[in-house]
């Protein structure tokens, strides 16, 4: 326990053999120390995972991860060591307040920035589902844009093609009607387009004569219809339109899996609207909550040195800090006085050589 102890008070940047003397104090700086301490192991999670998914598909994206997060861990937990270390509880509240002010926003940034990771985790099952809809519209979107240039391209082509088509099926009707006709004037039905004379006699001759030539021209239209077809489709072809097909089942799967962090915050964000573009309230408040949960707990090494008193380990660090300050002072104004006598000393040496050196010269 005391070595546990000692590693949460060098967590909270305390002088160790200074609290040492103080039992009354002791704690509330384990308990800074260790919300400093898990608040980087959190960041170390946070940035490990982040990075995970950058390198997602390579072979060391584990070994990436894991470096990165370990870093990026000590980096926060140094950073928080020194925001909470270097409050200066011996100065007015406002003064103090001061001090912590640009502290607690880069708590709040921290926060924000180790949320995020630690967001995506927790909603995973709704961000794959969400990536799911989102890659399915994009390829819609896609081909869409895709067949409009083409359609634009081949404008003509495909206009003469829904004619061709047009025609077919009106001469399909036409003909099918024609030989319900046929029947009917071979069988002796008087109608006002029929003879009424039962058999095979002249005009149903006449009527089946007009219905092969209108059969022998659907056969034509027929083969250009295929032809125009087999050439779009060839155009197609060519221009990647058939290449280009949804993605479904475990294609799309593989595909989400792959995603990127860019991807997964993207889609962590529309969790938040419904479709039609309103706020789904149970998505953004829970997603919310977890952030300002973070930033609290970023925050709260920052929050807990502010609303302490001023005990006897701050005097005393204060007091040591004056003694060390003084005792600076007066090594300092030594050093300057062994400075000034030296050099004065210095001074007179040179004189009495000097002299001796005239004095010698106006004897000879």
């Amino acid at each position: 326990m005391n070595k546990v102890t000692q590693f949460f008070w060098w967590c909270s940047g305390v002088h160790q053999a200074t609290i040492a003397k103080y039992p009354a104090e002791q704690n509330k700086y384990v308990g800074i120390g260790a919300t400093i301490f898990f608040t980087g192991l959190f960041a170390a999670l946070s940035g490990g995972y982040a990075l995970y998914f950058v390198f997602s598909g390579t072979s060391f994206s584990i070994v990436y991860a894991l470096l990165f997060g370990l870093l990026w861990g000590l980096a926060i937990f140094n950073m928080d060591r020194y925001i909470v270390s270097s409050i200066n509880k011996n100065a007015s509240g406002g003064k103090q307040f001061l001090q912590a002010t640009p502290r607690i926003l880069l708590a709040v940034l921290i926060g924000i920035v180790i949320a995020r990771p630690l967001e995506l985790k927790v909603f995973d099952k709704e961000i794959r589902e969400q990536l799911r809809t989102t890659y399915l519209d994009r390829q819609r979107a896609h081909i869409d844009t895709l067949n409009k240039a083409f359609e634009g391209k081949y404008a003509i082509e495909l206009a003469k093609t829904a004619e061709l088509k047009t025609e077919r099926d009106s001469l399909e009707s036409a003909i099918k009607s024609d030989r319900i006709k046929l029947k009917m004037e071979t069988f002796g039905e008087k109608t006002v387009e029929t003879s009424g004379i039962v058999g095979y006699g002249p005009y149903a001759k006449q009527r089946q004569a007009e219905l092969d030539k209108q059969e022998q021209y659907l056969d034509t239209l027929r083969s250009r219809i295929q032809q125009q077809e087999i050439y779009l489709r060839q155009r197609k072809q060519f221009e990647g339109l058939l290449d280009n097909q949804l993605l479904t089942g475990g294609s799309l799967d593989s595909v989400v899996n792959l995603a990127g962090f860019a991807d997964r915050n993207a889609a962590l964000g529309n969790l938040k609207y419904n479709q039609d573009g309103s706020v789904n309230s149970t998505n953004y408040w829970s997603i919310t909550f977890i952030m300002l949960l973070f930033i609290f707990f970023e925050c709260l090494p920052v929050f807990v040195k502010l609303m302490s008193a001023r005990d006897a380990y701050d005097i005393t660090l204060y007091d040591q800090q004056k003694v060390d300050i003084h005792h600076s002072g007066k090594n300092r104004d030594a050093e300057i006085n062994a400075m000034d006598q030296t050099h004065d000393h210095h001074i007179q040496t040179l004189i009495h050589r000097r002299t001796r050196e005239l004095d010698a010269e106006d004897y000879m």
